[in-house]
């Protein structure tokens, strides 16, 4: 896979590597994302193309490694040289921004995963996938055939079961790795998720506003919380 991923740019200063969650599809980041454009150049990630006409075209299962990958490509081709950015991913983003951590860390100021469901990084960690698996993919979910037609379709359909059982084996640089949950989120799967992966991985742990979807909840309070998780990583030259 060599074509460079659609993207929408936005904003001036800093580049900020945005990769939404679910299927990639940035619906409904339009709020989050003109808060952070005051204070940064934001270039948000469609993996997929689901917001640039390729909703309802088939969709083959995903890999972490293509999304992870599909964002360097687009950062080669927005960052200037010599250059560092920042990222952030939620959800299946978030997973998204580990991988591409762990692959080109070069690149890379200060990365903030929001509730990736690393969920298999926990101790019970097979049980607990196999019952979020369950409570997202159950009855009610798209058919089988409408799996390209909708976002969530190919989020449940393509996305959740390959990035549910990613877990991160490379330890990031020291202080540019933060792991967030969502302070709503406290005694659910997700912020247990976070709090065990930040200690394994030995990176800072943060609460964000709101719960799962802080990001479409609480829009401007969320931007000014993830940018002061990057505050104290001011870009720098490679």
């Amino acid at each position: 896979m060599t074509d460079l991923p659609h993207h929408d740019v936005t904003g001036r200063g800093p580049v900020l590597l945005l990769v939404p969650g679910g299927a990639g599809h940035p619906m409904g980041l339009g709020p989050l994302t003109e808060r952070l454009a005051t204070r940064f150049t934001v270039v948000t990630c469609d993996p997929l193309g689901l917001a640039h006409g390729r909703l309802g075209r088939p969709v083959a299962e995903q890999r972490v490694a293509d999304w992870s990958e599909g964002a360097h490509r687009v950062l080669e081709a927005v960052l200037p040289g010599g250059e560092r950015a920042y990222a952030f991913g939620t959800s299946s983003g978030g997973i998204a921004v580990l991988d591409l951590l762990a692959r080109h860390p070069e690149r890379l100021a200060h990365v903030v995963a929001h509730e990736p469901p690393c969920v298999t990084a926990l101790p019970d960690g097979t049980e607990r996938r196999q019952e979020l698996i369950a409570q997202l993919d159950g009855p009610g979910r798209p058919p089988a055939q409408g799996d390209a037609a909708t976002p969530m379709g190919v989020f449940l359909g393509r996305v959740l079961r390959p990035f549910t059982a990613y877990a991160p084996t490379v330890t990031p640089p020291p202080g540019r790795l933060t792991i967030a949950a969502g302070a709503a989120s406290r005694g659910q799967l997700l912020h247990r998720t976070a709090g065990v992966l930040a200690g394994r991985l030995g990176c800072a742990f943060a609460e964000f506003p709101g719960g799962h979807l802080g990001t479409l909840d609480h829009p401007v309070e969320f931007a000014d919380a993830l940018t002061e998780a990057l505050r104290p990583s001011a870009p720098a030259s490679v």
